[in-house]
């Protein structure tokens, strides 16, 4: 069976673009939702997702009506491909029923990937060249080693709640706790 989904932003737009595509692509159910494509919950997207049976085929107007990222959408698509569900995509002509589709979004997942380590790879030699120069990675301590010699006396006296130590050197409980637990 062809199953549609389509999906506005807003209400001021309308789904006759996607809901005519999808039902010249012969789609027998169609799924619209009006929500953010930002929003990780979308109840028809939800509804659709229950219905989709093997063999069945997944069909948007646009990649970007399904995903928003192209990792959401090389996660949909492997999900799908799990489920023995195929994939089209009407406007970049990407069908997973093919050979050539399969194909064409492996590489849209590959380049993903490499994207990711080049980030990642870039990530690593920048704090590299910053321990190089003598900084070190993290935030500020939030007390000077006087000040943290100050807190721990005040708090080994008992004479202060936690509360007001907290406020008398502004810092929250965790943090008076990880410098009196220290030593």
């Amino acid at each position: 069976m062809k199953i549609g989904y389509g999906r506005i932003s807003t209400a001021d737009q309308s789904h006759d673009l996607q809901k005519d595509a999808l039902t010249n692509a012969g789609c027998e159910k169609i799924f619209l939702d009006t929500i953010s494509g930002a929003k990780a919950k979308r109840p028809e997207l939800e509804k659709l997702k229950e219905q989709l049976r093997e063999g069945d085929t997944l069909i948007v107007w646009r990649l970007d009506r399904l995903g928003r990222s192209l990792r959401d959408l090389i996660d949909w698509i492997n999900w799908l491909e799990g489920q023995g569900v195929g994939f089209v995509s009407l406007q970049e002509n990407i069908d997973t029923t093919s050979p050539t589709g399969k194909l064409t979004f492996h590489i849209f997942g590959a380049i993903a990937e490499f994207e990711r380590n080049l980030i990642q790879e870039r990530t690593h030699a920048g704090l590299a060249a910053a321990r190089a120069r003598g900084r070190k990675g993290g935030r500020k301590p939030a007390l000077t080693p006087k000040r943290k010699e100050a807190l721990n006396q005040l708090y080994n006296t008992k004479q202060h709640t936690i509360a007001e130590l907290c406020e008398m050197f502004h810092i929250s409980k965790r943090t008076l706790y990880s410098y009196v637990n220290a030593g």
